[in-house]
């Protein structure tokens, strides 16, 4: 019998899952959190680990937990069963080490669908996901972070944080002027209208910031 962990700080969610799987012939474990999660993973090395990549304080936190699983018990086959379809965070996912990715409004048949194929050593990706991951190359947006300097690439960095102005003019030992400035520098050359979609800009692409 395929052994699956499923990491989920929703109860619901946890409940359904579990329902699907053991239906569908799977031994189910359940983690509520990123540690437990790890820690369960560890102790009873599941077949498949069924992980969100939302939790409390950590919108992505599931991707590190993925890069965990990748290195400590690689035999442990990973699906991403999340609300996230952004394809640039599909992509983050499946660089971390998923083999699958399945979208929590889908139908319910589609995360056992998914299953099946993640537990036979085979990739899952919704047609329309896979096509929209395929495109992120074509992203005039992405490619321009090469062109960035280190200074502008660390003010994304922190914007990715969270950081405000202030606390970025501080980080950078610069101005706040110096600050708002490159940020409008960046909007207009990444093409964005606003701060807030700069920072989504940032947030997304994180892991190429590094």
């Amino acid at each position: 019998m395929t052994s699956v962990l499923v990491v989920d700080d929703h109860p619901i969610v946890l409940q359904g899952c579990r329902r699907l799987l053991e239906d569908a012939g799977a031994a189910v474990r359940e983690a509520g959190g990123l540690g437990a999660g790890y820690r369960a993973a560890l102790r009873h090395r599941p077949d498949v680990a069924v992980i969100d990549l939302a939790f409390p304080g950590r919108d992505l936190g599931g991707l590190a937990l993925i890069r965990r699983l990748r290195e400590r018990v690689p035999g442990t086959r990973v699906l991403v069963f999340s609300m996230h379809a952004d394809p640039d965070v599909v992509a983050r996912a499946l660089a971390a080490g998923a083999v699958g990715y399945v979208l929590k409004d889908a139908p319910a048949g589609e995360l056992v669908r998914a299953y099946e194929r993640v537990r036979a050593g085979r990739p899952y990706l919704d047609g329309a996901l896979a096509a929209a991951v395929a495109l992120l190359g074509a992203d005039p947006r992405r490619s321009a972070l090469a062109s960035l300097t280190a200074r502008e690439r660390r003010v994304l960095a922190l914007l990715a944080q969270g950081r405000t102005y202030t606390a970025i003019a501080r980080d950078l030992s610069v101005s706040y002027k110096t600050v708002t400035n490159a940020c409008a520098a960046l909007r207009h050359r990444l093409g964005l209208a606003s701060l807030t979609e700069l920072t989504h800009f940032a947030i997304r692409h994180a892991d190429d910031l590094a």
